[in-house]
């Protein structure tokens, strides 16, 4: 029996190994969850909102159809924190580190398993990688439980509470995933501007992407020994179009509720309002408001900025940074008339261009796909839906309200597009269609009239 399973999956693609990976993970993470252990007494939860809030968690999304603070318990916190670890790094992330614990050889298998989980284009030094991505986000979310933990000695009667909740908060804000045990997200903190920048810090590291984290290290070593170093493209443009991105996505949110939300409040708070709106459509899903009070063309403004998502090789999800710049830069350089893009003095991969225009269009297909349905199950508005597809698909679990309420078609819809954000539309495309194959052979070329 042991034998045929093994033989299975050497018989299986990556992608699809990986996904199989993150099923077994969210079946656990039911299971652990609806323990008696886990909530608290007298709560009684469907298994759907077990499982709903299961994948939520290891798709680091943060929509949840209960209220966490008022469902789980101490233990189930912590059970929490463990999936969003799980998520938050990827599975063959802790898998690799669990092999090298026990002295296991790292294989060409688990090699393009780990290439497959965080979206490398080539095998060379992914298990250095790895430890790399572990040591840094480990790092990050001590020194922020440490920081938050302390400064919470404030707002807390015991050190307990303070240090519990400065853990969550940290490992919610590095993993993107927008869960939190106040109840209220970070409301009660919307004039607390240190509180909300630990977070944006916090949620930036998470979302800009690991090779972005362990780029920057390695610039800043080789800078004390005053020895040259060259950011890769991807940094370079992926960091780009992640500041852009926040840049924008402030002003817009500033000028849109200038007239409306800000209205008759002072310019220091319209400003952090704004900038933690749009940073938090990164991928992060927590906010300082309600935003049922934004207007219309904010909430639209914020769902193509989660639509976006996060970068590649992050803990978020979307269409990600890189595509939506390439889609940008393959306009501006056709509209030119250029064949080819060419940018820091490097070109472009065709092959890349190609991944990053399916991407997008599969992704808005699987979107539209999504509204459609739930306009028909559900019986809200369709701004509302909207927003909840665009959530759910960049993992980022920001909501007008409407999560709880759903119906349990509705609630596997956006546990299928939370399911796609995590792993990624090219992972979800192999697991469908299998290895990426080469072509042996070739027909007669010929054209067709376009536009």
């Amino acid at each position: 029996m042991l034998n045929h399973i093994r033989s299975k999956l050497n018989q299986m693609s990556p992608a699809r190994l990986i996904v199989s990976f993150y099923f077994i993970t969210v079946a656990f993470s039911t299971i652990l969850l609806s323990l008696p252990v886990a909530h608290k007494e007298g709560v009684h939860v469907k298994f759907i909102d077990y499982l709903f809030t299961a994948v939520s968690a290891v798709s680091v999304t943060g929509l949840t159809t209960v209220n966490i603070s008022d469902t789980f318990s101490t233990t189930g916190f912590f059970f929490l924190i463990i999936m969003l670890q799980i998520g938050g790094v990827g599975v063959m992330t802790l898998g690799t580190f669990l092999w090298l614990l026990i002295g296991k050889k790292i294989g060409l298998k688990e090699r393009k398993l780990i290439m497959t989980d965080q979206n490398q284009t080539n095998l060379a030094g992914v298990v250095k990688l790895l430890k790399q991505i572990l040591i840094i986000f480990i790092m990050v979310e001590l020194i922020g439980s440490m920081i938050l933990g302390t400064y919470f000695l404030t707002y807390y009667d015991t050190w307990q509470e303070a240090y519990l909740q400065g853990l969550f908060s940290a490992v919610s804000a590095t993993t993107n995933s927008g869960f939190d045990i106040t109840g209220e997200s970070l409301k009660p903190f919307a004039h607390d501007y240190f509180v909300q920048f630990i977070h944006i810090l916090l949620i930036i590291l998470g979302a800009i992407g690991f090779p972005v984290l362990i780029e920057t290290k390695d610039f800043i070593m080789k800078s004390k020994e005053n020895r040259q170093f060259r950011f890769s493209l991807f940094t370079k443009i992926t960091t780009i179009m992640f500041g852009l991105l926040i840049v924008f996505g402030t002003l817009l949110i500033f000028l849109l509720e200038y007239n409306d939300f800000f209205q008759g409040k002072s310019w220091h708070e319209s400003f952090f309002y704004s900038l933690f709106q749009s940073v938090t459509t990164r991928s992060a899903g927590l906010t300082t408001l309600d935003l049922e009070q934004l207007t219309e063309p904010t909430l639209l403004v914020m769902s193509v900025l989660m639509f976006i998502g996060a970068s590649p090789s992050s803990v978020g999800g979307g269409i990600r940074t890189t595509t939506f710049a390439l889609n940008l830069l393959f306009l501006y350089y056709f509209a030119k008339g250029n064949p080819s893009i060419k940018i820091f003095k490097r070109e472009i991969h065709p092959d890349d261009l190609t991944k990053s225009l399916v991407v997008t269009m599969l992704a808005m297909m699987i979107c539209v796909t999504s509204v459609i349905i739930l306009s028909i199950t559900e019986s809200h508005t369709l701004l509302e839906i909207i927003f909840e597809v665009a959530s759910a698909f960049g993992t980022t679990g920001l909501s007008l309200g409407i999560t709880p309420d759903l119906t349990t078609l509705g609630k596997i819809v956006l546990m299928i597009l939370m399911f796609i954000g995590r792993v990624g539309i090219i992972s979800f495309l192999f697991m469908l269609g299998g290895n990426q194959k080469t072509d042996h052979y070739h027909y007669p070329k010929e054209r067709i009239i376009i536009g």
